[in-house]
């Protein structure tokens, strides 16, 4: 029986053998900062260690994080000074994914770094961030918001809006003038997390409503790039 399916000629690339294809997963970016979590784990987070082989401390994780950019590209986009906002929801061990998640980008970026921004936060640009389009089994969205984060010294305050509003500060080791950090980790986000805990934790975005004061939190510098 002959098929009624057209048969559409390739479509003829005109472009000089030697002309660049860009491919916006093979775009290069980077990324270095700060980082700090704050989740709803009792103690400090069982992830950094087990790497998601270890269940968090309820069973289930919920996390709001915040993001400084110190200096940051994607191709020739320059994302330096910019901030994000993270909520991150996982149902159980942080490596059998399932994730759900959601990304409010800076509200002083452009449309080009926004669109930048979208694509590193939801694993799409690949590289560091590439797990995410792994694990995240729903992406809840991306928006726009004045999203502040300051380090007065000790305490790292971040406010994305309305949804988001916290504060997180190393906890205290022997030594009041040295953090507690845990180092040499092969955590995703960088392999030293310095432990900390939260004096504000409130998120009222995408129907979550949480609080987290007192509960884990960590603080991670960041040196994340791609698509490699």
């Amino acid at each position: 029986m002959a098929s009624d399916r057209l048969e559409v000629p390739e479509k003829i690339d005109s472009r000089h053998p030697a002309a660049e294809r860009k491919d916006p997963g093979l775009t290069p970016w980077a990324i270095k900062g700060e980082l700090v979590l704050n989740c709803n784990c009792t103690v400090f987070c069982p992830c950094v260690v087990s790497l998601g082989k270890h269940a968090p401390t309820e069973g289930h994780c919920q996390t709001w994080g915040g993001v400084r950019i110190d200096s940051g590209h994607y191709g020739d986009e320059d994302l330096s000074g910019l901030n994000i906002g993270l909520l991150i929801e996982i149902p159980g061990m942080m490596s059998r994914g399932n994730w759900k998640a959601a990304v409010f980008i800076d509200d002083r970026a452009s449309h080009a770094a926004y669109e930048a921004l979208v694509k590193i936060f939801s694993g799409q640009a690949r590289g560091t961030t590439g797990l995410f389009s792994v694990l995240v089994g729903e992406f809840l969205g991306a928006e726009r918001q004045p999203v502040s984060y300051v380090n007065d010294g000790k305490n790292r305050h971040i406010t994305v809006g309305k949804k988001i509003q916290g504060t997180v500060f190393p906890v205290e080791g022997k030594d009041k003038d040295q953090e507690v950090v845990i180092t040499n980790t092969e955590y995703w986000m960088g392999p030293d997390i310095t432990v900390a805990t939260a004096s504000k934790g409130r998120v009222r975005a995408f129907g979550r409503v949480w609080d987290f004061e007192g509960r884990s939190a960590e603080i991670c510098q960041i040196d994340w790039h791609g698509p490699k």
